[in-house]
Protein backbone atom coordinates (compact mmCIF):
# COMPACT_ATOMS: atom_id res chain seq x y z
CA UNK A 1 0.00 0.00 0.00
CA UNK A 2 1.48 3.43 -0.88
CA UNK A 3 2.45 5.67 1.98
CA UNK A 4 1.76 9.37 1.70
CA UNK A 5 0.01 9.61 -1.60
CA UNK A 6 -1.56 12.97 -1.98
CA UNK A 7 -2.07 14.52 -5.39
CA UNK A 8 -3.20 17.82 -6.75
CA UNK A 9 -6.60 16.49 -7.78
CA UNK A 10 -7.69 15.89 -4.21
CA UNK A 11 -6.86 12.20 -3.80
CA UNK A 12 -5.60 11.77 -0.27
CA UNK A 13 -3.36 8.83 0.27
CA UNK A 14 -1.23 7.71 3.16
CA UNK A 15 1.66 9.63 4.66
CA UNK A 16 5.13 8.56 3.49
CA UNK A 17 7.15 8.78 6.64
CA UNK A 18 4.54 7.27 8.88
CA UNK A 19 4.79 3.99 6.97
CA UNK A 20 8.34 2.91 7.57
CA UNK A 21 9.22 -0.68 6.87
CA UNK A 22 11.92 -2.08 9.14
CA UNK A 23 11.87 0.80 11.64
CA UNK A 24 8.35 1.09 13.02
CA UNK A 25 7.20 3.37 14.10
CA UNK A 26 12.90 26.76 29.88
CA UNK A 27 15.87 27.88 30.56
CA UNK A 28 19.09 27.48 28.67
CA UNK A 29 21.68 25.59 30.66
CA UNK A 30 24.95 24.25 29.29
CA UNK A 31 23.92 23.31 25.72
CA UNK A 32 20.65 25.23 25.87
CA UNK A 33 18.08 22.82 27.21
CA UNK A 34 14.66 24.04 28.29
CA UNK A 35 12.08 22.79 30.72
CA UNK A 36 12.05 20.27 33.53
CA UNK A 37 14.81 18.03 32.21
CA UNK A 38 17.62 20.54 32.56
CA UNK A 39 21.11 19.39 31.63
CA UNK A 40 23.25 19.91 34.71
CA UNK A 41 26.55 18.76 33.25
CA UNK A 42 27.99 18.36 29.78
CA UNK A 43 31.28 16.68 28.92
CA UNK A 44 32.98 17.24 25.59
CA UNK A 45 36.13 16.07 23.94
CA UNK A 46 38.67 18.84 23.35
CA UNK A 47 37.83 21.01 20.33
CA UNK A 48 34.29 19.64 20.08
CA UNK A 49 31.56 22.23 19.66
CA UNK A 50 28.29 21.08 21.31
CA UNK A 51 26.14 23.37 19.19
CA UNK A 52 28.02 24.79 16.19
CA UNK A 53 27.57 28.56 15.86
CA UNK A 54 24.79 29.64 13.55
CA UNK A 55 25.39 32.86 11.62
CA UNK A 56 22.14 33.31 9.75
CA UNK A 57 20.03 36.27 8.77
CA UNK A 58 17.21 36.52 11.26
CA UNK A 59 13.82 36.55 9.53
CA UNK A 60 11.70 39.64 10.01
CA UNK A 61 9.17 38.97 12.78
CA UNK A 62 5.83 40.80 12.66
CA UNK A 63 5.34 43.03 15.73
CA UNK A 64 3.58 41.12 18.49
CA UNK A 65 0.72 43.63 18.46
CA UNK A 66 0.07 42.86 14.79
CA UNK A 67 -0.18 39.10 15.24
CA UNK A 68 -3.61 37.47 15.43
CA UNK A 69 -4.77 36.45 18.87
CA UNK A 70 -3.95 32.82 19.62
CA UNK A 71 -5.98 30.31 21.58
CA UNK A 72 -4.72 28.68 24.73
CA UNK A 73 -3.78 25.01 24.28
CA UNK A 74 -6.76 22.86 25.34
CA UNK A 75 -6.26 20.45 28.22
CA UNK A 76 -6.78 17.73 27.34
CA UNK A 77 -6.22 18.24 23.63
CA UNK A 78 -8.05 15.92 21.24
CA UNK A 79 -7.32 16.57 17.59
CA UNK A 80 -7.44 15.29 14.03
CA UNK A 81 -5.36 15.94 10.92
CA UNK A 82 -6.36 17.79 7.73
CA UNK A 83 -4.39 17.89 4.49
CA UNK A 84 -3.92 21.22 2.73
CA UNK A 85 -5.96 19.85 -0.17
CA UNK A 86 -8.94 19.22 2.08
CA UNK A 87 -8.41 22.68 3.57
CA UNK A 88 -8.73 24.05 0.04
CA UNK A 89 -12.17 22.46 -0.44
CA UNK A 90 -14.75 24.51 1.43
CA UNK A 91 -17.40 21.81 1.64
CA UNK A 92 -15.11 19.09 2.96
CA UNK A 93 -13.34 21.31 5.46
CA UNK A 94 -16.68 22.65 6.72
CA UNK A 95 -17.88 19.09 7.35
CA UNK A 96 -14.78 18.32 9.39
CA UNK A 97 -15.03 21.55 11.33
CA UNK A 98 -18.66 20.75 12.12
CA UNK A 99 -17.67 17.23 13.19
CA UNK A 100 -15.07 18.65 15.58
CA UNK A 101 -17.56 21.19 16.91
CA UNK A 102 -20.14 18.49 17.68
CA UNK A 103 -17.75 15.96 19.19
CA UNK A 104 -15.22 15.66 21.99
CA UNK A 105 -12.57 16.93 19.55
CA UNK A 106 -11.17 20.42 20.08
CA UNK A 107 -8.14 20.74 17.78
CA UNK A 108 -7.03 20.28 14.18
CA UNK A 109 -3.60 19.89 12.55
CA UNK A 110 -3.41 21.40 9.05
CA UNK A 111 -0.62 20.88 6.53
CA UNK A 112 1.35 24.03 5.78
CA UNK A 113 4.35 22.30 4.22
CA UNK A 114 3.78 18.66 3.33
CA UNK A 115 5.93 15.92 1.79
CA UNK A 116 6.26 17.92 -1.44
CA UNK A 117 8.00 20.86 0.20
CA UNK A 118 5.33 23.26 -1.09
CA UNK A 119 3.89 25.91 1.24
CA UNK A 120 0.11 25.90 1.10
CA UNK A 121 -0.58 29.65 1.26
CA UNK A 122 0.89 32.98 0.21
CA UNK A 123 3.18 34.14 3.01
CA UNK A 124 4.17 37.59 1.81
CA UNK A 125 7.82 36.68 2.30
CA UNK A 126 9.69 37.12 -1.02
CA UNK A 127 12.22 34.46 -0.03
CA UNK A 128 9.44 31.90 0.39
CA UNK A 129 7.57 32.82 -2.79
CA UNK A 130 9.35 30.23 -5.02
CA UNK A 131 8.10 27.46 -2.72
CA UNK A 132 4.45 28.52 -2.46
CA UNK A 133 1.46 26.85 -4.13
CA UNK A 134 -1.33 28.86 -2.47
CA UNK A 135 -3.63 25.88 -2.08
CA UNK A 136 -5.49 27.65 0.75
CA UNK A 137 -5.67 31.34 -0.25
CA UNK A 138 -8.10 32.15 2.57
CA UNK A 139 -6.04 30.51 5.31
CA UNK A 140 -6.35 33.46 7.70
CA UNK A 141 -10.14 33.52 7.37
CA UNK A 142 -10.34 29.73 7.68
CA UNK A 143 -8.33 29.79 10.91
CA UNK A 144 -10.56 32.53 12.29
CA UNK A 145 -13.66 30.48 11.47
CA UNK A 146 -12.19 27.56 13.39
CA UNK A 147 -11.37 29.84 16.32
CA UNK A 148 -14.96 31.07 16.26
CA UNK A 149 -15.98 27.46 16.95
CA UNK A 150 -13.43 27.17 19.76
CA UNK A 151 -11.13 24.92 17.70
CA UNK A 152 -7.39 25.09 18.37
CA UNK A 153 -5.40 25.17 15.11
CA UNK A 154 -1.98 23.57 14.63
CA UNK A 155 0.30 24.10 11.62
CA UNK A 156 2.10 20.97 10.44
CA UNK A 157 5.49 21.64 8.90
CA UNK A 158 7.31 18.73 7.28
CA UNK A 159 10.98 19.57 7.76
CA UNK A 160 13.87 17.58 6.24
CA UNK A 161 11.80 15.68 3.70
CA UNK A 162 11.67 18.44 1.09
CA UNK A 163 12.04 17.62 -2.63
CA UNK A 164 11.27 21.19 -3.69
CA UNK A 165 14.05 22.79 -1.67
CA UNK A 166 16.47 19.97 -2.48
CA UNK A 167 16.02 20.53 -6.22
CA UNK A 168 16.56 24.27 -5.79
CA UNK A 169 19.60 23.76 -3.53
CA UNK A 170 21.09 20.37 -4.43
CA UNK A 171 24.31 21.20 -2.60
CA UNK A 172 22.52 20.66 0.73
CA UNK A 173 20.29 17.78 -0.37
CA UNK A 174 21.13 14.23 0.68
CA UNK A 175 23.18 12.89 -2.22
CA UNK A 176 24.14 9.64 -3.86
CA UNK A 177 27.77 8.61 -3.92
CA UNK A 178 27.83 9.59 -7.61
CA UNK A 179 26.82 13.13 -6.66
CA UNK A 180 23.14 13.26 -7.66
CA UNK A 181 20.21 13.82 -5.35
CA UNK A 182 19.38 10.71 -3.34
CA UNK A 183 15.78 9.48 -3.27
CA UNK A 184 13.96 7.44 -0.68
CA UNK A 185 11.90 4.43 -1.71
CA UNK A 186 9.09 6.75 -2.78
CA UNK A 187 11.29 8.93 -4.97
CA UNK A 188 11.43 11.85 -2.52
CA UNK A 189 14.49 13.96 -1.73
CA UNK A 190 15.74 14.97 1.71
CA UNK A 191 17.79 17.84 3.10
CA UNK A 192 20.92 17.13 5.14
CA UNK A 193 19.72 17.99 8.68
CA UNK A 194 22.86 20.02 9.30
CA UNK A 195 22.15 22.52 6.50
CA UNK A 196 21.79 25.75 8.47
CA UNK A 197 20.57 27.83 5.55
CA UNK A 198 17.61 25.46 5.38
CA UNK A 199 17.01 25.98 9.10
CA UNK A 200 16.34 29.64 8.29
CA UNK A 201 13.86 28.50 5.62
CA UNK A 202 11.91 26.64 8.30
CA UNK A 203 12.01 29.66 10.61
CA UNK A 204 10.59 31.86 7.87
CA UNK A 205 7.75 29.39 7.31
CA UNK A 206 7.16 29.32 11.06
CA UNK A 207 6.84 33.09 11.25
CA UNK A 208 4.42 33.02 8.32
CA UNK A 209 2.26 30.52 10.22
CA UNK A 210 2.28 32.71 13.32
CA UNK A 211 1.32 35.76 11.25
CA UNK A 212 -1.86 34.14 9.88
CA UNK A 213 -3.07 32.95 13.28
CA UNK A 214 -1.97 29.37 13.90
CA UNK A 215 -1.93 28.50 17.61
CA UNK A 216 0.87 25.94 17.49
CA UNK A 217 3.65 24.75 15.20
CA UNK A 218 4.07 21.00 14.74
CA UNK A 219 7.35 19.86 13.17
CA UNK A 220 7.43 16.50 11.39
CA UNK A 221 10.24 14.63 9.61
CA UNK A 222 12.76 16.07 12.03
CA UNK A 223 15.19 13.25 11.39
CA UNK A 224 17.63 11.57 9.05
CA UNK A 225 16.17 9.38 6.26
CA UNK A 226 15.09 5.84 7.07
CA UNK A 227 14.49 3.95 3.83
CA UNK A 228 15.69 3.67 0.26
CA UNK A 229 19.20 2.69 -0.81
CA UNK A 230 20.90 3.58 2.45
CA UNK A 231 24.30 2.36 1.25
CA UNK A 232 24.26 4.93 -1.55
CA UNK A 233 23.43 7.84 0.74
CA UNK A 234 25.88 10.69 1.36
CA UNK A 235 25.44 13.74 3.58
CA UNK A 236 27.23 16.75 2.06
CA UNK A 237 27.01 18.87 5.22
CA UNK A 238 27.28 16.43 8.12
CA UNK A 239 28.92 13.42 6.48
CA UNK A 240 32.37 14.00 7.96
CA UNK A 241 30.96 14.61 11.39
CA UNK A 242 28.85 11.44 11.29
CA UNK A 243 31.93 9.37 10.56
CA UNK A 244 33.45 10.24 13.96
CA UNK A 245 31.98 8.40 16.97
CA UNK A 246 30.42 10.80 19.48
CA UNK A 247 32.20 11.08 22.82
CA UNK A 248 29.78 13.62 24.30
CA UNK A 249 27.80 12.79 27.41
CA UNK A 250 25.03 14.80 28.98
CA UNK A 251 23.70 14.44 32.48
CA UNK A 252 20.04 15.20 33.02
CA UNK A 253 18.44 16.08 36.34
CA UNK A 254 16.59 12.79 36.10
CA UNK A 255 13.89 11.44 38.34
CA UNK A 256 13.37 12.20 42.01
CA UNK A 257 13.56 9.14 44.26
CA UNK A 258 11.11 8.36 47.04
CA UNK A 259 13.35 10.08 49.59
CA UNK A 260 13.53 13.25 47.50
CA UNK A 261 16.99 12.71 46.02
CA UNK A 262 17.51 13.52 42.34
CA UNK A 263 18.87 10.53 40.46
CA UNK A 264 20.83 11.89 37.45
CA UNK A 265 20.57 10.28 34.05
CA UNK A 266 23.70 10.14 31.89
CA UNK A 267 23.18 9.90 28.15
CA UNK A 268 25.65 9.74 25.26
CA UNK A 269 24.00 11.26 22.17
CA UNK A 270 24.99 9.99 18.75
CA UNK A 271 26.36 12.40 16.19
CA UNK A 272 22.99 12.33 14.43
CA UNK A 273 21.31 13.27 17.70
CA UNK A 274 23.71 16.15 18.14
CA UNK A 275 22.91 17.48 14.68
CA UNK A 276 19.15 17.14 15.08
CA UNK A 277 19.11 18.56 18.62
CA UNK A 278 21.18 21.53 17.38
CA UNK A 279 18.35 22.20 14.95
CA UNK A 280 15.84 21.86 17.79
CA UNK A 281 17.79 24.40 19.84
CA UNK A 282 17.85 26.79 16.88
CA UNK A 283 14.07 26.47 16.51
CA UNK A 284 13.53 27.22 20.19
CA UNK A 285 15.99 30.13 20.28
CA UNK A 286 14.47 31.77 17.20
CA UNK A 287 10.80 31.19 17.99
CA UNK A 288 10.62 31.48 21.78
CA UNK A 289 10.26 35.30 21.66
CA UNK A 290 6.97 34.90 19.78
CA UNK A 291 5.45 32.76 22.54
CA UNK A 292 4.23 30.19 20.01
CA UNK A 293 3.56 26.66 21.26
CA UNK A 294 5.80 24.07 19.58
CA UNK A 295 5.56 20.29 19.15
CA UNK A 296 7.59 17.65 17.34
CA UNK A 297 6.61 14.30 15.84
CA UNK A 298 8.93 11.42 16.74
CA UNK A 299 8.99 7.77 15.74
CA UNK A 300 6.96 5.61 18.08
CA UNK A 301 10.01 3.48 18.75
CA UNK A 302 11.62 6.39 20.61
CA UNK A 303 9.40 5.49 23.57
CA UNK A 304 11.00 2.07 23.96
CA UNK A 305 14.33 2.07 22.08
CA UNK A 306 17.50 2.80 24.02
CA UNK A 307 19.22 4.46 21.06
CA UNK A 308 18.32 7.10 18.46
CA UNK A 309 16.79 4.52 16.08
CA UNK A 310 19.58 5.52 13.63
CA UNK A 311 17.70 8.71 12.72
CA UNK A 312 18.85 11.19 15.38
CA UNK A 313 15.67 11.07 17.49
CA UNK A 314 15.80 10.38 21.24
CA UNK A 315 13.42 11.50 23.98
CA UNK A 316 16.31 12.75 26.10
CA UNK A 317 17.60 15.17 23.46
CA UNK A 318 14.30 16.19 21.83
CA UNK A 319 12.03 16.81 24.81
CA UNK A 320 13.76 19.91 26.24
CA UNK A 321 13.04 22.05 23.21
CA UNK A 322 9.32 21.47 22.67
CA UNK A 323 6.14 22.01 24.61
CA UNK A 324 4.82 18.68 23.36
CA UNK A 325 6.32 15.49 21.95
CA UNK A 326 4.02 13.59 19.58
CA UNK A 327 5.19 9.98 19.17
CA UNK A 328 3.64 8.22 16.16
CA UNK A 329 2.56 5.02 17.89
CA UNK A 330 0.32 3.54 15.20
CA UNK A 331 -0.09 -0.16 16.10
CA UNK A 332 0.16 -1.15 12.41
CA UNK A 333 3.69 0.27 12.26
CA UNK A 334 5.20 -2.06 14.83
CA UNK A 335 6.90 -5.21 13.51
CA UNK A 336 5.34 -8.66 13.88
CA UNK A 337 6.22 -10.09 17.27
CA UNK A 338 6.77 -6.73 18.96
CA UNK A 339 6.22 -7.28 22.70
CA UNK A 340 4.80 -10.71 21.83
CA UNK A 341 2.04 -9.43 19.53
CA UNK A 342 2.00 -11.52 16.36
CA UNK A 343 0.16 -8.76 14.48
CA UNK A 344 0.43 -5.60 16.60
CA UNK A 345 -2.41 -3.93 14.68
CA UNK A 346 -4.79 -6.43 16.29
CA UNK A 347 -3.83 -5.23 19.80
CA UNK A 348 -4.54 -1.48 19.80
CA UNK A 349 -5.32 -1.23 23.51
CA UNK A 350 -2.54 -3.48 24.75
CA UNK A 351 0.14 -2.02 22.50
CA UNK A 352 -0.72 1.63 23.15
CA UNK A 353 -0.97 1.08 26.88
CA UNK A 354 2.44 -0.63 26.86
CA UNK A 355 4.37 1.89 24.72
CA UNK A 356 2.79 5.00 26.24
CA UNK A 357 3.44 3.61 29.71
CA UNK A 358 7.06 3.06 28.77
CA UNK A 359 7.26 6.57 27.34
CA UNK A 360 5.74 8.06 30.48
CA UNK A 361 8.27 6.25 32.65
CA UNK A 362 11.19 7.32 30.46
CA UNK A 363 10.13 10.95 30.59
CA UNK A 364 10.10 10.75 34.38
CA UNK A 365 13.52 9.07 34.36
CA UNK A 366 14.92 11.87 32.18
CA UNK A 367 13.39 14.54 34.43
CA UNK A 368 10.70 15.76 32.02
CA UNK A 369 6.97 16.12 32.56
CA UNK A 370 5.20 13.02 31.16
CA UNK A 371 2.31 15.23 30.06
CA UNK A 372 4.57 16.55 27.29
CA UNK A 373 3.65 13.32 25.50
CA UNK A 374 0.73 13.69 23.10
CA UNK A 375 0.60 10.64 20.82
CA UNK A 376 -0.52 10.30 17.23
CA UNK A 377 -3.00 7.41 17.15
CA UNK A 378 -4.38 5.39 14.22
CA UNK A 379 -7.70 5.92 12.46
CA UNK A 380 -6.91 4.16 9.18
CA UNK A 381 -6.96 0.58 7.95
CA UNK A 382 -3.53 -0.98 7.91
CA UNK A 383 -2.66 -4.34 9.40
CA UNK A 384 -6.31 -4.75 10.37
CA UNK A 385 -9.60 -2.98 9.78
CA UNK A 386 -9.70 -0.07 12.20
CA UNK A 387 -13.22 -0.07 13.56
CA UNK A 388 -14.61 2.41 16.07
CA UNK A 389 -13.78 -0.06 18.85
CA UNK A 390 -10.13 -0.31 17.77
CA UNK A 391 -9.79 3.45 17.46
CA UNK A 392 -11.36 3.92 20.87
CA UNK A 393 -9.16 1.21 22.39
CA UNK A 394 -6.09 3.30 21.64
CA UNK A 395 -7.58 6.30 23.42
CA UNK A 396 -8.33 4.11 26.43
CA UNK A 397 -4.78 2.74 26.43
CA UNK A 398 -3.44 6.30 26.43
CA UNK A 399 -5.66 7.66 29.18
CA UNK A 400 -5.11 4.66 31.45
CA UNK A 401 -1.42 5.55 31.81
CA UNK A 402 -2.31 9.09 32.83
CA UNK A 403 -1.99 10.85 29.47
CA UNK A 404 -5.18 12.62 28.43
CA UNK A 405 -4.21 14.35 25.16
CA UNK A 406 -3.96 12.73 21.73
CA UNK A 407 -4.04 13.35 17.99
CA UNK A 408 -5.66 11.07 15.44
CA UNK A 409 -4.18 10.39 11.99
CA UNK A 410 -6.29 9.48 8.98
CA UNK A 411 -4.44 10.36 5.76
CA UNK A 412 -7.73 10.31 3.84
CA UNK A 413 -9.39 12.68 6.31
CA UNK A 414 -12.50 10.50 6.55
CA UNK A 415 -12.37 9.48 10.24
CA UNK A 416 -14.45 6.83 11.93
CA UNK A 417 -17.14 9.11 13.32
CA UNK A 418 -18.55 6.50 15.70
CA UNK A 419 -15.20 6.31 17.50
CA UNK A 420 -15.50 9.81 18.91
CA UNK A 421 -17.74 10.80 21.78
CA UNK A 422 -20.25 13.48 20.90
CA UNK A 423 -20.12 16.64 22.93
CA UNK A 424 -22.71 17.15 25.64
CA UNK A 425 -24.96 20.23 25.51
CA UNK A 426 -22.77 21.92 28.15
CA UNK A 427 -19.49 21.40 26.26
Amino acid sequence: MPDNQENQKGVFWAKWGRWVVGIPVGIVVSIGVLGAGVIIETKWLPNQDPVPPVALQKPVVPPIADQPKRMRTPSPLKGIYMTSWVASQHGWRAQLADFIDRSELNAIVIDVKDYSGAISFKTGDPQLAPYEENRVPDIREFIQSLHDKGIYVIARITVFQDPLYAKAHPQVGVQTRAGGLWKDRHGLHYIDPGAKGFWEHIIRISHACIAVGFDELNFDYVRYPTDGNMADMRFPVTGTRLSVPSQQTITLNGRVSANGVVVPYVHRPTQKERVVSSFFKYLRDQLAPTGIVMSADLFGMTLTALDDVSIGQHLATASPYFDYICPMVYPSHYPPGFNGYGNPALYPYELIRYVMGKGRDRMVRFGYEPTKLRPWLQDFNLGAPYTADRVRAQIRGTTEVGLASWLMWDPRNRYTRAAYRMASPNE
